[in-house]
């Protein structure tokens, strides 16, 4: 007897599928007033050490789920890397650092 095709579950559309940076650690740009930024999220899988929020001067424990964002011009590099959770980074316009 032959095999009987059925019709699986819809698979979402480009517009639909969510950011393949997001979830695999590349990282998306952002412009703001502030100037362009790339961010890539980091899955509480992946966090495992302890950093220090710039926006709101609390720790980021590890297995907590935060951003890494750093300037997207050429003179961004490791050093300039920061680690944001990610309701800081989205006030970053009412906040300053604290150090």
């Amino acid at each position: 007897m032959p095999r009987r095709n059925r019709p699986g579950r819809a698979r979402p559309g480009p517009a639909e599928r969510p950011d393949p940076g997001a979830a695999s650690g590349w990282a998306s740009t952002e412009s703001a007033p502030d100037g362009d930024w790339l961010v890539r999220t980091v899955p509480g899988a992946q966090a495992g050490k302890t950093y220090r929020c710039p926006g709101c001067d609390h720790e980021i424990r590890p297995g907590t789920p935060h951003l890494v964002t750093w300037p997207a011009d050429d003179t961004g590099g490791v050093a300039d890397r920061r680690h944001w959770h990610r309701p800081c980074w989205a006030a970053r316009a009412r906040r300053r650092p604290g150090r």
